[in-house]
């Protein structure tokens, strides 16, 4: 997401929830978060899963390394103990590897997403190994630039949305969902919000 579109985004939600415009009076807005469509920000979300972001961070930049070409027909002639050697488990090679398979056989089209409705794209990616719906979600949210994605199974939001809302305890998935069903069609918008406040808000 864009700069004008968290603006546009935000300048909604805080007419539509007191809650946020308190929030966003304290803290200001987040800042644009964007990834690139495509291949890499596929292999990147498998690479990334449970690691820290230095981490992940590190393991890419070896897996570059070995990749220049870094493309799906590059990736499956390489072998797969090089893919260790940089630091990726076994389940992530083959989750890589069954990616970039999916790609080349034509089961799996990157370049088709954008013309899918957000189900149908999180339909698509799901499908995949190795990829949940929250991994589709952030995919939608930051390389689709989908504006009404809200990721509830993410830990960091339904803390933040408890805090948001004064809560006692964090809101389960289904409450979380509940409670910004109003920030339609700027959920993305507010969840990105909601990991600024994540961040940046008093306990």
């Amino acid at each position: 997401m864009d700069q004008q579109t968290i603006a546009s985004g935000i300048d909604y939600l805080c007419q539509v929830d007191p809650d946020l415009q308190q929030a966003v009076a304290l803290l200001g807005p987040p800042a644009p978060r964007l990834r690139p469509a495509g291949f890499e920000t596929f292999l990147s979300t498998i690479v990334s899963q449970q690691l820290s972001t230095e981490v992940a961070r590190a393991i890419m930049t070896r897996v570059r390394a070995l990749l220049p070409d870094l493309t799906p027909q590059a990736l499956l002639q390489l072998d797969r103990e090089a893919l260790r050697g940089a630091g990726l488990s076994y389940r992530k090679v083959e989750y890589a590897q069954g990616l970039a398979a999916a790609i080349q056989s034509g089961d799996f089209l990157p370049d088709q997403l954008p013309a899918l409705s957000d189900q149908a794209a999180i339909d698509a990616i799901t499908r995949l190994r190795g990829f949940g719906r929250w991994s589709a979600e952030i995919y939608l949210m930051f390389s689709l630039r989908r504006e009404d994605i809200f990721p509830a199974d993410d830990l960091a939001l339904q803390v933040a949305l408890g805090r948001l809302k004064g809560l006692e305890q964090r809101p389960r998935p289904a409450l979380a969902r509940e409670l910004t069903a109003h920030w339609a069609p700027w959920r993305s918008v507010g969840s990105l919000f909601l990991w600024h406040y994540y961040r940046g808000a008093p306990n």
